[in-house]
């Protein structure tokens, strides 16, 4: 871990000294600034407060808004509600995951995204919708997946595989 984070987590444990238990703030704060909450973060804490390892990564284990390893540059959104779901979410998310070559919660290799599976994007109208970073894209079809995909990488999705 390099100074920079170092400094960053003794700023984010130090704003919390008097809090009586400030375990979930601490992790929410690392991730909020530096984007996740790397294992040597972890590890970090816990040797700097005296916290258990176990604990800490048992706490982010457990909540899924906590990432272990940063997010790619674009975040995917697959809306998994109920009526994505009976207009194709399923096969949206299926054609994404074969594109990509990653499954919801991971990042392609390359870091440029990020694949997501939330419960509801409150499109129902436009249903189905996936949503990347803040542009949402509604009646998506598996045909025009690509198109999307190229406009935030610029190259062909297919050549990640």
């Amino acid at each position: 871990m390099d100074t920079k984070d170092k400094f960053i987590i003794d700023t984010i444990l130090e704003k919390f000294t008097d809090m009586k238990d400030p375990t979930l703030m601490i992790l929410q704060n690392i991730q909020e600034i530096l984007g996740c909450v790397r294992e040597e973060y972890l590890t970090y804490v816990a040797e700097s407060n005296g916290y258990s390892l176990t604990e800490l990564y048992g706490i982010v284990s457990f909540y899924p808004q906590f990432r272990l390893s940063p997010p790619g540059k674009h975040t995917i959104k697959i809306c998994k509600g109920t009526a994505c779901h009976v207009r194709g979410g399923a096969a949206i998310q299926k054609n994404l995951q074969n594109l990509l070559g990653i499954k919801p919660g991971d990042t392609t290799e390359d870091g440029v995204f990020t694949l997501e599976s939330v419960r509801c994007l409150g499109c129902c109208g436009l249903s189905p919708v996936i949503m990347i970073d803040n542009e949402t894209y509604g009646r998506v079809k598996t045909s025009k997946l690509q198109e999307i995909l190229v406009k935030y990488k610029g190259v062909s999705a297919n050549e990640n595989q």
